[in-house]
């Protein structure tokens, strides 16, 4: 079987990794990087800092493409030339057509990150977690021409645990993308797969967050909404806590929900550690959050003494 990816990232990897644990012969890798950057500033970002994808396609010597995009005459005449008979698309912001789409003798195929149908949408590491799921999945189904909807192939649930950030969750839902391809593959070449429509019913699709959310509002959230928010947006975007005319940037592992209620406005300092650079607050249901490891934004060398000296307790 002739295999073409698509892809970016550590998604990419490990779609590339499954498709060879399969045994199917690896084609081309077209990175979505190709598509977004020019290529002298491509060339220089593989060469003094590559990623970790990147690293793994050079030792792999694995043919990579080098056009602007999967939708173009060029790419398309490739595939056919290539005689393709599957491409797999994992972390692809551009939308396939259906001229390319069709063009391998089998399918082309999407790995989402997410139980499909819910969490449609570009980043579902971050919502799932934002919306205090305790699990999520991958979902291999055929491309249409519509984001994140065609029937699915095959699933397969992913743990979110308590203390998972989105970094932890990718790095556990790539692993198992990098075994469910292999799995896809194998049962292409040995069983029928019947492919099963996804039901709007329970379908849900989110956009990309707006930024807003970088910033805590101890008056409007719960200590739990505080805690999505910190683990959903790492390593995407840092949160931030204002206080007064300065910000702390917030260590997504260094933070603690504590069990008592405080009686004092939202938003309140009620201890301060400078040593630990630690403030502790209250949130809008009167739960606290000890915060650790914090950093002042543009000034990390005088978070101590910003600490011991400008921050007020609430008595």
């Amino acid at each position: 079987m002739r295999v073409v990816v698509l892809g970016k990232g550590l998604m990419l990897a490990n779609i590339v990794l499954g498709v060879l644990d399969s045994g199917a012969e690896l084609v081309g890798v077209f990175r979505y990087e190709q598509t977004s950057k020019s290529r002298f500033r491509l060339l220089l970002e593989d060469f003094f800092k590559p990623a970790p994808e990147v690293t793994l396609l050079k030792e792999l010597k694995i043919n990579q493409i080098r056009l602007k995009s999967a939708n173009s005459e060029e790419f398309r005449k490739l595939m056919i030339s290539w005689n393709v008979d599957l491409i797999i698309v994992g972390t692809w912001k551009e939308k396939i057509s259906k001229e390319t789409f069709d063009i391998p003798k089998i399918a082309t195929v999407n790995v989402h990150p997410s139980l499909l149908p819910k969490y449609r949408g570009p980043n579902p590491y971050m919502q799932t977690i934002l919306h205090g799921e305790k699990c999520s999945g991958v979902t291999i189904h055929l491309m249409d021409e519509n984001f994140d909807e065609g029937p699915i192939l095959k699933q397969e649930k992913v743990e979110i645990l308590e203390a998972d950030t989105s970094k932890e969750l990718r790095e556990k839902t790539v692993r198992i993308a990098r075994g469910l391809v292999t799995e896809f593959i194998s049962d292409l070449n040995n069983k029928i797969l019947m492919p099963i429509v996804q039901s709007e019913k329970y379908a849900s699709y989110y956009p990309n967050i707006s930024g807003d959310e970088r910033m805590l509002d101890f008056s409007m959230q719960t200590a739990e909404e505080i805690s999505r928010t910190i683990r959903a947006l790492h390593p995407f975007l840092p949160c931030y806590i204002s206080c007064k005319d300065k910000f702390f940037i917030v260590n997504p592992y260094k933070f603690t929900v504590l069990r008592d209620e405080y009686d004092v406005l939202s938003g309140s300092i009620i201890a301060k550690n400078s040593e630990n650079t630690s403030l502790t607050l209250v949130c809008r249901d009167k739960k606290a959050i000890r915060f650790s490891g914090l950093t002042l934004y543009k000034s990390p060398l005088r978070t101590k003494k910003y600490i011991e000296n400008s921050v007020e307790i609430t008595s």
